[in-house]
């Protein structure tokens, strides 16, 4: 075993950890911070592979834009941060289901491949890439956002008791500005 497999083992073990610690913990902050060790982990695995560009817009999109969402999202809608109640469901379904389908996928992948060997495409570049996302993904990609700016205004709206109720509803300014 050489220092590259180590290293992928290591940090795939602590991916799946944090992962499963995600699914686990019953703090909504700290599932998001787990989160963010879980790809950053993946983000680790993807600079060993010398996947550079993959690795670091894992960060920057991943680790730096969804999780952020998923911490303002939890702090603009007021939810409850500390464990609750309401989610503790039992857990057995979920590992069921989810054991099963990961061996049903697993046997898949087995009778699809038989253990032959697979000859990899020509390693890709960021120019190649970026003429593909560019190019070939533009209005996908331009889509997505404008469902992700949608969905940031929608939880500010749901979050502002004030905006969009009728003007009976509000209470009046009083002098100066102030309520």
């Amino acid at each position: 075993m050489t220092g590259v497999d180590a290293l992928l083992l290591a940090l795939g073990a602590v991916a799946v950890g944090a992962g499963a610690l995600v699914v686990t913990t019953r703090h909504l902050v700290r599932a998001g911070l787990y989160l963010v060790v879980c790809l950053g982990a993946l983000a680790g695995l993807f600079l060993v592979l010398t996947a550079e560009l993959v690795a670091w817009v894992q960060v920057l999109i991943y680790v730096g834009a969804v999780v952020v969402l998923l911490l303002f999202a939890v702090m603009l809608t007021r939810a409850p941060i500390g464990a609750s109640d309401d989610l503790d469901r039992p857990g057995w379904p979920a590992a069921l289901i989810g054991g099963g389908a990961g061996l049903g996928l697993a046997a898949l992948l087995v009778d699809a491949f038989r253990w032959t060997r697979v000859d990899l495409p020509e390693p890709g570049t960021a120019e190649r890439l970026g003429e593909q996302v560019f190019g070939s993904w533009v209005l996908p990609f331009e889509v997505l956002s404008v469902l992700l700016l949608a969905a940031l205004v929608g939880a500010i709206v749901l979050s502002r008791p004030d905006i969009g109720s009728p003007a009976t509803d509000r209470p009046a300014p009083t002098a100066g500005g102030r309520r």
